[in-house]
């Protein structure tokens, strides 16, 4: 049965990674490393080339130039399967299947690699008292439930297999500001307890800063900076990087 207190984690590397969708560059000679157990929030305005990043990491997109590595080892199409696998993946609101309950969507996986009901239900209940969902909300349906709690879900079924990573792609963003307030401790708790690589896209430089002390800063799928917090506030590498972390709110309860 896999732990959830494992400790197992996967080291990501771009080099040189490049992607259009048609006239739009979304990823521009981009190269970064991820190494295994660390944690590191992507951040920018809407087009940065964030989410796409984290698509190709995966393997949901190919890149045009560039490769991507995994653990050292050449990402090649034909392992993208056994990567996903290995990748818990969340994105925002969850995207549960409305005609299947909690369990049946935490399920869905895990069946098809041949775990048991009795192993399924055990590894579900783990999760829901990990991530303080209540137990009896498996048998409900994502229509069932607030928005704390489907996105709750959204995290256990990323977390079913075990995996060795988790890639989050603005995971909270449509939870209203107290809910959005409870799920950032719960998830930064839950980050801490893992162990696990994690790489989690948000607009929110304070939220970005509250999961993780890396904080790589997009505009044009281009990276403008990458460092922590401090260096952003006080040694911004252009003019840009001044006006993202002005434009953001007081950085309550981060020290920079």
């Amino acid at each position: 049965m896999p732990s959830i207190s494992s400790a197992s984690s996967e080291a990501f590397e771009l080099r040189g990674v490049s992607k259009r969708y048609g006239n739009i560059v979304a990823l521009d000679e981009v190269s970064l490393r991820f190494p295994a157990g660390s944690n590191t929030a992507l951040i920018g305005s809407s087009g940065s080339g964030k989410s796409t990043l984290l698509r190709v990491l995966l393997g949901l997109e190919w890149p045009d130039r560039g490769e991507i590595r995994v653990d050292g080892a050449l990402l090649e199409q034909a392992q993208v399967l056994a990567l996903r696998r290995r990748v818990g993946y969340v994105i925002q609101e969850g995207g549960l299947f409305p005609h299947l309950t909690v369990l049946g969507n935490l399920a869905l996986l895990p069946h098809h690699l041949g775990w048991s009901r009795e192993r399924i239900r055990q590894r579900a209940e783990e999760l829901a008292a990990l991530t303080h969902l209540p137990s009896g909300a498996l048998e409900r349906y994502p229509a069932e439930l607030s928005g704390g709690q489907r996105q709750r879900v959204a995290l256990m079924r990323g977390l079913m297999l075990d995996p060795d990573a988790l890639l989050l792609d603005e995971p909270l963003g449509a939870l209203d500001p107290i809910v959005r307030h409870e799920l950032q401790d719960e998830l930064r708790a839950i980050f801490d307890r893992l162990g696990k690589t994690v790489i989690v896209v948000t607009h929110d430089m304070a939220e970005a800063a509250w999961f993780a002390d890396r904080l790589v800063l997009m505009r044009n799928g281009k990276v403008v900076q990458d460092g922590r917090l401090d260096d952003l506030c006080k040694r911004p590498a252009d003019p840009f990087v001044t006006r993202f972390v002005e434009a953001q709110r007081t950085l309550r309860g981060v020290s920079a």
